[in-house]
């Protein structure tokens, strides 16, 4: 027995050490292949890197506007008359850059000026409920403060649920709580809460005041044009997706189904369209902050932008049902049929259908242009109205006529019905554009036409962006 656990104590022994062996080995090898791993994850940083910027110029171009307004407010430490004046509060400024300080115009302005308010607010109440509190004696005095505190900050803290100010006023309630419990708080340690306040409301004020200025002369990336370029870019890409429904869907059968997966992107691009809301909503908020700048006056119809936006996501719907329905799952196309009576009115259905998805994708794509433009759209809705209803006229008379296999008709009024609901939503479209056209005083087309206008027009909307960046941005990463 005792040869036998002996036996058994040096066999788990040897295991062990092959075990401890094994794991050393497996160390090495991960200390051997690590400078490997840095160096691979390096590249890779430096190639996106490249591609951010590549992608977007601007962003570089921000990121050392942000730099240069931090640098600028750091005089105050630097410069030793400036420190004197300010002292630790001077820290004040730093802060309002690094939190204030966004990407576009609009942001920035929005940050800026509810950080200010809610600090002037909030630090004259602050020093009036610290003076008031002293009034009531030693004993009295932090329990009325706690209780200020208490009531603003519940009250406060309610107000931001509500819709309007939670979207363009949250920041500046957060800060509102913030700088009044600080004052009146501390000052109830220190007698010189009034120029505490004093001292951090100019630093605040000097900082905010930079990072606008930067913003705005500096290579100036504007909410309201995003805006403007996202609405008209997103109506391009549901244009493009009926353009090539139609090459996917009704020349398949033609030149078969060997070009099937190419260029999906295009039956893609309207999933960016669904995507878009956060991103529009953001946008008007900003815009709504900045200053009259180029054509866009300082009361900008912004909402109007947004009733578009809607209805391009409604139409996108009605695109991806069509798409998903008929390309993505392999349905049967409209072609064949068991009667040659069923054949004749398959064929007609196709070409009203063909007819009316190109004078759909070519009415969207004008009423992007007339938007990228600012100018009044043509009545090209009007082409693909006509189009709905010789279609509906088709459908009607096809299903009165005898010898017809109405299940094999299924397909083709499904792909007609998704089209005529298409037509309807481009004619909503064309209303909310020519709405917009009016209360933003857009050009007459065929004067601009006339005037050369095609060149000219582009020139204007060019001219509204920054030298420094893209002629056209890049709405996609944005925000």
């Amino acid at each position: 027995m005792a040869a036998i656990e002996i036996a058994n104590t040096r066999r788990s022994s040897s295991h062990e050490e092959k075990a401890e062996g094994g794991r050393i080995g497996e160390a090495w090898e991960k200390m051997k292949s690590m400078p490997k791993a840095i160096v691979e994850k390096l590249m890779n940083i430096c190639v996106m890197t490249k591609e951010i910027a590549k992608d977007d110029p601007r962003k570089v171009i921000h990121s050392l506007k942000v730099g240069l307004s931090i640098s600028l407010v750091s005089l105050f430490y630097f410069y030793q008359p400036l420190y004197e004046n300010f002292g630790l509060s001077a820290m004040w400024a730093v802060m309002t850059v690094v939190v204030v300080f966004e990407f576009t115009v609009g942001a920035t302005l929005g940050k800026g000026m509810n950080r200010t308010l809610a600090t002037l607010t909030a630090g004259a109440l602050g020093v009036g409920a610290h003076y008031l509190a002293s009034l009531a004696g030693e004993t009295a005095e932090p329990i009325l403060i706690g209780f200020f505190v208490f009531l603003q900050a519940a009250i406060v803290s309610f107000i931001r649920f509500f819709p309007k100010m939670k979207a363009r006023y949250d920041y500046g309630l957060l800060i509102f709580i913030l700088t009044f419990s600080l004052i009146s708080v501390s000052g109830f340690r220190d007698d010189e809460v009034l120029e505490m306040a004093h001292k951090r409301l100019s630093t605040i004020v000097i900082g905010g005041t930079a990072c606008v200025m930067i913003s705005i002369f500096v290579c100036p990336v504007w909410a309201g044009e995003e805006l403007h370029y996202s609405i008209a870019l997103n109506l391009e890409h549901l244009s493009n997706s009926l353009q090539e429904f139609v090459n996917k869907h009704f020349m398949a059968s033609e030149e078969g189904d060997s070009n099937k997966d190419d260029n999906k992107s295009f039956l893609e691009g309207y999933k960016k369209v669904l995507n878009s809301k956060s991103s529009e909503d953001s946008l008007a908020n900003f815009a709504r902050w900045e200053p009259g700048h180029g054509k866009f006056k300082f009361r900008h119809p912004w909402d109007q932008y947004l009733k578009i936006g809607a209805l391009t996501r409604q139409c996108a719907y009605r695109i991806e049902a069509l798409i998903n329905g008929h390309v993505n799952n392999n349905t049967p196309h409209i072609q064949g049929s068991s009667t040659t009576s069923s054949s004749e009115i398959l064929g007609r259905i196709q070409e009203a259908c063909i007819e009316m998805s190109m004078e759909c994708s070519k009415a969207l794509k004008e009423l992007g242009s007339s938007i990228k433009k600012m100018t009044i759209p043509s009545s090209s809705s009007s082409q693909s109205k006509s189009a709905s209803k010789k279609l509906k006229a088709l459908l009607q008379s096809s299903l009165r006529e005898q010898n017809t296999d109405l299940l094999s008709l299924i397909p083709a009024g499904t792909v007609a019905s998704l089209l005529i609901d298409i037509v309807d939503c481009i004619e909503d479209l064309a209303d909310s554009v020519n709405d917009l056209a009016a209360l933003a005083d857009f050009e007459d087309s065929r004067v601009v036409d006339d005037d050369g206008g095609g060149d000219k027009s582009q020139l204007q909307s060019q001219g509204l962006h920054c030298e420094c960046a893209e002629p056209v941005p890049k709405i996609d990463s944005i925000v």
